[in-house]
């Protein structure tokens, strides 16, 4: 049988102990001495370890799970810049009534926690209906565009469903999972000129919910940002996707 080498390594600790207790009573051949420590440390053992297992192992697991929540954070950073942001504005120009959440969701720089709460009590109780008609153009041309744009960014989507650090994100990962489903039904209907209505009507509802639950996360991302990085938080309020005014230049004052 194979013995460890955290085995090895307490044998070896034990027998160190062991010589030390021998070297201390070789030299001052005090055997009562050396039981009462050897007790008192015996005694003190169980607190050691409680010290060790719930104190030390908590601050531990609390820095791997704040690095790991940076780590996850940056991820979705990316997605933003690369997918989210861009989609959210195609998918809320094909919202008839945007309208009535867009003053939510034009973020200020002086929003607190209590604002962005509020925002997204008021979203969720929006219906994100998507006017996707067979038969006019623009319909056509944005589902063609939409259809491009997702499956140019798949091999992206799927890494990031293969990440293992967001099923502990499991909104996001839902998020992720509502715009993978958009793409994949894009992706299997290469003429859409040619479709029935009621496929229109089923890709505007696949389109919606995707909508839905990426606005929602928008939302918790911009929190994020202002209270972590003001930089960053800059660029993605001058990039804000329901604004229609909103542009990345930043123009003098004055």
């Amino acid at each position: 049988m194979k013995i460890g080498w955290r085995v090895r390594f307490g044998l070896l600790l034990i027998a160190l102990s062991v010589i030390l207790y021998l070297v201390h009573f070789s030299v001052f051949h005090d055997l009562t001495y050396v039981e009462t420590y050897a007790l008192g440390d015996l005694a003190f053992l169980p607190i050691e370890v409680l010290l060790v297992v719930l104190v030390v192992d908590w601050v531990i697991t609390r820095q791997e799970k704040r690095s790991q929540l940076t780590k996850l954070n940056m991820v979705i950073g990316v997605y933003f810049s690369e997918v989210g942001t861009p989609l959210l504005k195609a998918l809320s120009e094909f919202d008839p009534h945007v309208g009535r959440i867009r003053d939510e969701l034009l973020v200020k720089g002086t929003w607190t926690t209590r604002d962005f709460a509020e925002a997204s009590l008021r979203i969720k109780k929006h219906e994100y209906k998507l006017v996707c008609d067979k038969g006019d153009p623009k319909a056509l041309q944005f589902l063609e565009n939409l259809r491009t744009f997702l499956i140019s960014e798949r091999m992206f989507l799927l890494r990031l469903l293969e990440n293992p650090n967001l099923l502990e994100q499991e909104s996001f990962t839902e998020q992720l999972w509502a715009v993978f489903h958009v793409a994949d039904e894009l992706q299997h209907r290469p003429d859409l000129a040619h479709l029935p209505g009621g496929d229109y009507r089923h890709l505007a509802v696949d389109a919606g919910r995707a909508y839905s639950a990426l606005t929602a996360e928008w939302l918790k991302y911009m929190a994020h940002l202002l209270q972590r990085y003001p930089y960053l938080f800059s660029l993605a309020l001058r990039t804000n996707p329901f604004d229609p005014t909103a542009s990345p230049v930043i123009t003098d004052v004055g």
